[in-house]
């Protein structure tokens, strides 16, 4: 990627001319008229689902859990950022907390499942949002309920946590949030099904949840890059083939997380560059950063060896980091111009649209679905957490930065039944033996150096900003876990800089941070008394809602 280098009074500087160029260009700017959103940057409509067959879903309703028709093949909708008027000065230090607090959510689970919390922001940059998510929460029962050794019926909540990064448009993103997680929790039924079918007393090996989750991944890509030239074959209309095709045409990196809570296993399914990293406190007090995933683009050494494994004879199959020389992530969803043979591109241009293939084009498909799955056992017990974010959090902030920082958080705002304490610090205090960090340092671990095998780049954008390494520039100020994370990514105690950076519009903004979504997923044991719940006091008016 190309870099520019700013120090903070550049990136500051720089607002003004980001204005001129935002009131010379104003078409790159789209609206909504719809009045509901006018308080909201981004806001998110409920998709129309159109009449007809759809496909079988698992469905959890009064504690069962069964299988029906469920039509998704409606249009994918997504709203777009929304000014009233056009800025004409540097936010304010207030203006920039409401516009990053403008999208957060944060749910309190009170399920007694090791489950206690977890928090959501997104910050757009693009206009719409290129990023999205998704959260779903299914209770497992018979036939799918293992049984104990007595006989009686064992319940499991399987949750499911995701963030989907795309580019070249929202479409993409936009339909992962809608079916992905429906495709891969077919998958797991089958899977569970026919384990217990054998004996109830028996689980699914773990290589055949893997390959479950994997099988749900492919089987989606497979109806969006290639199932869509069938249904736009039949339409035969150009605005038939726009909503068939459109999340063929963009792409989408996807990290999806499966918890099971009767086993405590962790399971990340990774396609592409987005990111997990797990917290775990020890005993001395620090936390330590355990990635769970590993970035998958074009500099990645194993992904490399893979593609030039797989394409022998096209020694640019990977040219200067990237795909084909073009396309950065080497997994990912669409992107069907890497996945599609010439004579079906050739067709696609000239029956409706499109582009002219890659001049490099030879042997497709080179960017695959398939997710790279990894298995962690969580502790409850000893409050773990965990952060999925998209690459636009990993570009200003280490694995070990963004654990410290949720670390140093909880020593202000405790979760779960600890927070009952009448001091917010004392919780921390107790875990650090009763005695308070005297500094400002992030409170973990740190490798020395970036290690090979933790899955992380250089957060490239401090090359970019001109940021120095030093805890001192870290802050907190917000209730919600999520959002901390992405105001210390824009600099954190530096309000010039937070607020240079949030200032400037979309699209100029996107030559300085990316479209962010984050999600923290806090770990613990409480008795069950209740469900899922807003936690309004850390969400944005209008946005809390169950959504698990």
């Amino acid at each position: 990627m190309y870099l520019r280098q700013f120090s903070a009074a550049a990136i500051v500087s720089i607002v003004a001319s980001g204005l001129w160029y935002y009131q010379k260009v104003p078409d790159q700017r789209r609206e909504v008229s719809d009045s509901t959103t006018a308080n909201r940057v981004v806001s998110y409509s409920t998709p129309k689902f159109a009449e007809g067959r759809g496909q079988r879903s698992p469905v959890v309703e009064d504690d069962r859990f069964f299988v029906q028709e469920l039509a998704s093949s409606g249009p994918i909708v997504k709203a777009t950022e929304v000014q009233s008027t056009s800025p004409h000065a540097m936010l304010t230090p207030e203006e920039a907390t409401q516009k990053l607090r403008n999208l957060q959510e944060s749910y309190l689970v009170l399920r007694g499942r090791g489950v206690l919390r977890y928090d959501i922001v997104q910050l757009p940059s693009n206009n719409p949002i290129e990023d999205d998510h998704a959260e779903k929460l299914m209770q497992t029962s018979p036939p799918i309920a293992l049984h104990d050794q007595a006989g009686s019926s064992t319940t499991s909540d399987w949750m499911f946590w995701s963030v989907f990064d795309g580019h070249g448009g929202w479409t993409t993103s936009a339909k992962l949030r809608q079916v992905l997680t429906s495709y891969v929790a077919r998958e797991l039924n089958a899977t569970y099904k026919a384990s217990i079918t054998t004996s109830p007393l028996v689980t699914p090996s773990a290589a055949s949840v893997d390959a479950a989750i994997k099988q749900g991944f492919l089987k989606c890509d497979h109806d969006i890059v290639h199932e869509s030239v069938i249904k736009a074959q039949k339409a035969n209309t150009k605005s038939a083939a726009a909503d068939f095709l459109g999340p063929a045409l963009s792409g989408s990196c996807a990290l999806l997380s499966f918890y099971d809570s009767r086993s405590k296993d962790f399971r990340v399914a990774c396609t592409g560059d987005s990111r997990a990293v797990l917290g775990r406190l020890n005993s001395n007090g620090t936390w330590t950063a355990q990635p769970l995933s590993e970035d998958q683009t074009g500099g990645t050494p194993s992904e490399m060896a893979r593609l030039r494994n797989e394409h022998p004879g096209e020694p640019n199959v990977v040219s200067h980091g990237r795909i084909l020389g073009n396309l950065e992530p080497s997994r990912a969803f669409g992107d069907a111009h890497y996945k599609w043979a010439r004579d079906i591109q050739d067709m696609v241009k000239k029956s409706w649209f499109g582009r002219s293939p890659l001049a490099l084009l030879k042997t497709p498909p080179y960017v695959t679905a398939e997710p790279v799955v990894t298995t962690t056992r969580v502790m409850p017990g000893k409050g773990d957490f965990v952060v999925l974010a998209t690459d636009g959090l990993w570009e200003m902030l280490t694995n070990e930065e963004v654990v410290g920082l949720v670390g140093r958080w909880l020593e202000e705002n405790p979760v779960g039944p600890k927070a009952t304490s009448s001091t917010p610090s004392s919780w921390a205090q107790s875990l650090l033996g009763g005695k308070a960090r005297p500094d400002t340092s992030l409170p973990v671990h740190r490798l020395q150096g970036v290690n090979a095998q933790s899955g992380q780049r250089n957060p490239i954008r401090r090359q970019q900003w001109d940021i120095r390494a030093g805890d001192e520039r870290f802050v907190v100020e917000d209730k919600n876990a999520a959002t901390h994370l992405v105001r210390n990514a824009l600099g954190g105690r530096d309000r010039d800089m937070v607020c240079g950076l949030l200032t400037l519009p979309s699209p100029y903004s996107r030559r300085y941070r990316d479209d962010l979504t984050v999600e923290v997923i806090f770990f613990g044991e409480a008795e069950a008394c209740g469900d899922v719940v807003p936690n309004v006091e850390a969400s944005a008016p209008r946005t809390a809602r169950p959504k698990l």
